[in-house]
């Protein structure tokens, strides 16, 4: 059994993954580096709270979309399972079958809670670091305005570098040019 203190922390890098999706085919994290990823962990299809918070993140696909996140939903159920809840709740994400709940224990365990009874997101910067991580009892759910603001702080990180180094940048121009 895994021990809370092993597992990714916020900060550290995100261990990759592979699982399939609703479509049958492979998803892996590490084919999405270079920009944000969201993982939902939701703790089954066609359940009241989890069908509420899919197609709340349907409802406000607009406003994600304009996030340029990867956004993926992660529950035990089957590929068949998740296509046939993905067609009738006409998602726009693709669900990822974690069956034996492998890739669950590794992100979105809780310390204290049994992992049947909750629900998480995590959000991975561009760079593949664990930026946040909300895991809360299955009866709740996070709003679409808390987690857009969590994708959009960990796009933040990555525009504070980039701006960073163009300052650098700047500078070892600007002085090579005294220079001359």
């Amino acid at each position: 059994m895994e021990r809370i203190r092993d597992l990714p922390k916020i900060g550290s890098r995100a261990p990759n993954f592979a699982l399939f999706t609703d479509k049958g085919l492979e998803w892996r994290l590490a084919d999405h580096r270079d920009t944000v990823v969201v993982l939902l962990f939701y703790p089954g299809n066609e359940t009241l709270v989890c069908t509420r918070q899919l197609c709340s993140v349907r409802d406000n696909w607009q406003r994600y979309l304009k996030t340029n996140a990867a956004i993926v939903g992660i529950s035990p159920g089957t590929p068949e399972e998740h296509h046939e809840f993905s067609v009738k709740r006409h998602l726009p994400i693709p669900l990822l079958a974690d069956p034996g709940r492998k890739v669950t224990r590794v992100f979105a365990k809780h310390w204290l809670y049994p992992i049947n009874i909750t629900r998480g997101i995590v959000v991975i910067d561009a760079k593949g670091i664990i930026r946040s991580r909300d895991i809360m009892l299955r009866a709740f759910r996070p709003s679409d305005d808390h987690l857009i603001r969590d994708i959009y702080a960990a796009r933040g990180d990555e525009m504070t570098e980039k701006y960073e180094r163009l300052k650098l940048r700047s500078r070892i121009f600007l002085r090579s040019r005294k220079q001359i």
